[in-house]
Order: C-alpha cells, then sequence, then structure tokens
C-alpha cells in the first residue's frame, strides 16, 4: 500500500487547546471593532488639547491621559489583528482586519503629529517642574525621555511629513521581500523546490554536491538580478541619511543609537573586540574542515558552514514534556517564575503547532494587557524546538514582569534589552541538558549546536553590524552604493572573517545583497550585544546567590524605565565595557576546545 503523504492541516482543524486563547484582548470581534473605532475617537479627543499643552500642569496632564489612553488601545487593536493574521495569513478576514488597523493608525498618526512638537515648545524649566507633582506620577519618566529628543523634534508641518513618510520610505524593504520571497525562481534541486526557506535545509545536508548545487543555484539566481538588489539596498541606505540629516543628526548610526542612549562606544567596542578574538572562529572553521574530511588539496567553502558537525539526533519531547523540562532547567529563577511561565505555556499562552497560513518560525508578541503571546511551529522530533520554546519564553516573561511593573508609556523594553531574557533562558536550558544526559552522542549534538549559535549571534551579527556602519559611511561620505562597492566591502568582511581556511566562489559576496535585516539599520549588533549580556548574567544567577538573582528580576522588571544600558548595569552586567563581549567569546573558545575533543 502507497504511504499517504502528510498534509499541514487547515487552522480551522487545530484542537482550540493547541491555539493561543486571544479573549484576553478582546472578548469577541465586535469589541474589537468598537475598540478600532475608539483609535479615531481618541484621536479626535487629542486634537481638542492642540494649541493648548502649555496653558497649565492640569491640562497637560489630562492631554497625557488621552494620549496614554490612545496609545495603548491602538496596541491592543493591533496585537489582536496581528495575531490573526500570523495564525493563518492566508484568511481574507484577518488580511482585511490587519488593513483597517494599519488604515486607522496611520491616520491617527497624522493627527496627532502635531503633539510632540508642542510638547517640546513649552520651556525646559516649566515642564521640569510639573513632572515633579505626584499627578504626574505614570509620566515622568516618558516625558524625560520626551525632552531628550527635543534637538530632534522638527515643526508641526515637518512632523507630520515624516509620518506620511513612513509607508513610502519603506518601499525599497517591500520591493526586497516580494522579489526574495516572491518573484525570484531559484528552480529546485533533486526534484525538491529551491527557496528562500528551503535555503537551510539544503545547507545542512550531509550531501555535499547537494550543497554545492543548491549553492550555485541560489546564487546564480542572486546574480542575475543584483544591479535591482544593490539599487533596493542603496534606497533604504539612502533614506535612512536622508531621515538623519532632516533631523539633525550627525549621522545614520548616532540617529539609530540616540534613543535607547547607547555611546557609539559600546558599537565600536563590540566590533574591535571581536576582531582582536577571531583565533577561536578561526580555530572552529578548521576544527569543521577536518571533521568534513576535506583534506588539501580540498578546500572549506561556503557551502560548507552549516552543515552539522554532528548528525541531528532523534530526541523526542512531547510538548508538554517541554515545558516540564523548563520548569526543571530555569528553576535557578525560583518556583514564581517557572510556575507562571510554565502555567502559562500550557494555558493559552503558546499557538502551538503548523497549520496552512500560518507564519513560520518563532515569536513572542502580546500587549500591556492580556497574555504574553508566543507562536511556535513546534515539531516533538526536533531538540532545537525545545530551545525556542524557552527562548520565546524568556521574552513573554520579560515582557509580563515589565508590564506589571510599569505604566503604559514606560513599559516598552528596548530591542537592545530583548534578546537578553531569551538567550539567558537557552544558556540554562544548555547547561540543564548538558548536565543530565547521559548520551555521549547528544552530548556532542548540543556542544556542536550551542558553538554554532553563539557563533552566528556573536560574530556573524558582528560582521553585519560593520557593513551597516560602512555602507552608510560610504554614502554620508559621498560615495554611491553600486553593486560592485557593496560587494568589495562585503567580500573583505568574508575574508576577515572565515579566515584562511575558507575558499570563496565569485559569487559569495552577494550574501551582503540578500540580508533582510539590512532593510532595519544598525539592529543587528543588539544580538551579538545581547548574547553577551546574557551569557554573563546566567553566569552571575547560577553561580551566585539572592543578590544576583534579585538584581536579575531587577532587570526584567525595569522595563522602559531605565535606558538599556542602565537596567543591565543594576542586572551587574556594565554594556559598555568590552568585558562581556569578551567574557561570551571566552565561553566560545571554550565551546571550541571541547567540541575538537569530541569530534
Amino acid at each position: 500500500m502507497e504511504k499517504q503523504k502528510k498534509t499541514t492541516p487547515l487552522r480551522k482543524d487545530i484542537p482550540a487547546s493547541d491555539k493561543w486563547d486571544l479573549t484576553t484582548l478582546f472578548k469577541t470581534d465586535g469589541d474589537w471593532e468598537k475598540a478600532l473605532k475608539q483609535i479615531s475617537a481618541d484621536a479626535a479627543a487629542l486634537e481638542a488639547y492642540k494649541g493648548k499643552l502649555g496653558e497649565s500642569a492640569e491640562t497637560l496632564r489630562d492631554a497625557l491621559k488621552v494620549y496614554e489612553r490612545l496609545q495603548q488601545n491602538d496596541e491592543l487593536v493591533g496585537s489582536y489583528a496581528f495575531l490573526l493574521t500570523a495564525g493563518d495569513a492566508g484568511d481574507s478576514v484577518n488580511q482585511e482586519k490587519m488593513g483597517r488597523y494599519m488604515m486607522a493608525a496611520t491616520e491617527a498618526g497624522a493627527r496627532t503629529s502635531w503633539f510632540d512638537p508642542e510638547l517640546q515648545s513649552i520651556p525646559q524649566d516649566t515642564i521640569e517642574k510639573w513632572i515633579e507633582r505626584e499627578d504626574f506620577k505614570n509620566f515622568k519618566i516618558y516625558l524625560q525621555k520626551e525632552l531628550r529628543n527635543k534637538p530632534y523634534i522638527l515643526s508641526e508641518k515637518e512632523e507630520r511629513l515624516m509620518v506620511l513618510h513612513t509607508e513610502p520610505d519603506d518601499t525599497a524593504h517591500k520591493a526586497f521581500s516580494m522579489l526574495t520571497n516572491v518573484d525570484l525562481d531559484y528552480g529546485s534541486i533533486n526534484g525538491e523546490p529551491l527557496t528562500q526557506t528551503t535555503w537551510s535545509t539544503f545547507m545542512e545536508s550531509s550531501d555535499r554536491n547537494i550543497r554545492k548545487d543548491a549553492y550555485t543555484q541560489f546564487y546564480n539566481t542572486f546574480d542575475k538580478h543584483k544591479n535591482t538588489l544593490a539599487a533596493l539596498y542603496a534606497g533604504s541606505v539612502n533614506v535612512d541619511v536622508c531621515k538623519a540629516r532632516s533631523r539633525g543628526f550627525k549621522s545614520s548610526i548616532e540617529m539609530a543609537l540616540f534613543p535607547d542612549k547607547v555611546p557609539l562606544s559600546v558599537y565600536e567596542n563590540l566590533v574591535s573586540t571581536v576582531r582582536a578574538n577571531f583565533k577561536p572562529l578561526h580555530r572552529y572553521y578548521q576544527i569543521r574542515r577536518k571533521v568534513l574530511k576535506l583534506d588539501p588539496p580540498e578546500s572549506l567553502r561556503h557551502y560548507d558552514v552549516y552543515v552539522p558537525l554532528v548528525p541531528d539526533v532523534k530526541k523526542v519531547t512531547p510538548f508538554d514534556d517541554a515545558v516540564e523540562i523548563l520548569r526543571d532547567a530555569l528553576s535557578p529563577l525560583g518556583t514564581e517564575y517557572t510556575d507562571t511561565l510554565c502555567t502559562g505555556l500550557k494555558s493559552g499562552w503558546v499557538d502551538r503547532y503548523e497549520n496552512q497560513g500560518k507564519r513560520s518560525g518563532a515569536f513572542s508578541a502580546g500587549a500591556y494587557t492580556g497574555y504574553p503571546y508566543i507562536l511556535t511551529n513546534y515539531k516533538e522530533d526536533v531538540l532545537r524546538d525545545v530551545f525556542t520554546l524557552a527562548h520565546e519564553g524568556g521574552h513573554s516573561m520579560h515582557s509580563l514582569y515589565s508590564a506589571k511593573s510599569n505604566p503604559f508609556l514606560q513599559y516598552n523594553y528596548t530591542i537592545f534589552e530583548a534578546e537578553v531574557a531569551s538567550t539567558f533562558n537557552e544558556e540554562l536550558l544548555f547547561r540543564y541538558y548538558l548536565k543530565n544526559e547521559k548520551e555521549p552522542k547528544i552530548k556532542a549534538y548540543l556542544i556542536s549546536t550551542r558553538a554554532a549559535d553563539i557563533l552566528a549571534t556573536l560574530y556573524r551579527q558582528t560582521m553585519f553590524a560593520e557593513f551597516e556602519k560602512k555602507t552608510h559611511e560610504l554614502v554620508e561620505g559621498g560615495t554611491p552604493l553600486s553593486v560592485d562597492v557593496l560587494r568589495s566591502e562585503y567580500r573583505k568582511l568574508l575574508v576577515d572573517y572565515f579566515g584562511p581556511e575558507m575558499v570563496f566562489e565569485e559569487t559569495s559576496d552577494l550574501e551582503g545583497l540578500r540580508i533582510p535585516h539590512f532593510y532595519n539599520a544598525f539592529y543587528v549588533y543588539k544580538y551579538a550585544t545581547g548574547i553577551s549580556a546574557a551569557l554573563a548574567l546566567a553566569e552571575k544567577v547560577v553561580n551566585g546567590g539572592k543578590t544576583e538573582k534579585d538584581n536579575y528580576f531587577k532587570f526584567l522588571c525595569s522595563g522602559g524605565s531605565r535606558y538599556p544600558i542602565e537596567s543591565l548595569k543594576i542586572a551587574g552586567v556594565d554594556m559598555a565595557s568590552q568585558t562581556p563581549v569578551q567574557s561570551a567569546i571566552d565561553v566560545f573558545a571554550r565551546l571550541v576546545d571541547e567540541l575538537e575533543a569530541l569530534v
């Protein structure tokens, strides 16, 4: 009998117990409709204060209450629409909801674009006096941060234009996404379609010929469109430069770092520390060449860097079992933390399994009220998915503590901090598995996977960060970003980071034209700083006492009440120094030592 092909289920066929419970946001779609209309109503209510913000402390306070209500409702409405679409993007009703929310939010943004400029026009000494009042307690930190923006706030008309340009400014990113994910035909390999999604699967194949064919075919496709891709990325960089100059920043990177109050030295320390520690990275690639038996004259190639050094192990972990493993692994954080997380994971926080139209990958996303929702596409026989659950659970618990500990306008933590709590949980889970796993093959797999993860997050993202800094500096210095300029700069970085073990193809430098993160400039460095902070904090909490754990929870509860460098310093990590990055590199070096002994 022919084996029946397994099909991906429809959304409606997934049991309710395996999907997130969105009723903590809205009980019914009708409630959502009312809240959607309220966005426009609140924008109109705020307009009534136009020209009056500086009249008195009471007037400003009342206006801020309306502004807070508008922002909180906007977040709630948008969250609900986003989660519905993530669960099934093919559902036209979900698409319509998302579209209607975007239209309402854009209209409200344009109608209230006067708010920041008028707020900034209130004399500094006046507003500093007002925010010391008790009735400004929930607005004090928000206002202090807003006042810091004062030198870069434009006139009302100019701010309105900036808001109206939000969607057009994203055109390069949208066109890039459509081109690379929809329009380009990458062909097939041995009858299997080659796509942006399946690319990683081919690169992990144990058959080197398959890896080579997939790599060659994939990048040959990009080569045919290299001028278009270069023009799109150049357009995105030009928008960044234009925005920075419009607001009066000295550079694009200064504009990007300003909201988080991150000194440029943090970015530069990351790059310089990583560059000073290429030795363990290059030794890792030496080990990789030996394990893959690529003896001279054969060389390590760019298509050899993702195949697992230890073949994937089969370890079946049902979802509920994974939750209990997390309970044990994260026990250094105490029972309040683990009970809250594990109860949530089993009771409505998580959309667990794949269905047709569901977004791939995983994420954590919620609002100030309601559950801190998690999307996964969990597979019981994939050990990495347990780590994914730990990662997203870290995000959600961070969000939960932030929301519980802060008023709405100061609860949101920054992206700089976001990857800390998630990677912290992964590190604790890794330590748990390594301590309790008896099977040598699984231990080897864990070590090789952990080394690869740190490499990808610390070294690779720093390489990306270097590229972004260089491309923006070129434009700011008057050099257009032609396809040859972009490829030349990226190839220099490839040679430096991969070292003498690697031989590149003619098309290898086209990788610089296919990274989606580059369309959100100066974002990727936060992955590298995040894992550095997380590894340092995990060491402190596991080997420390009550003080170290309490300090970590102070960080989780900070939300947006402090700037990220300050909140991490309270937790016990000084990201303004090179020490956390160096410590993370030392962890990677030790894993490379263990890996060399095992393989």
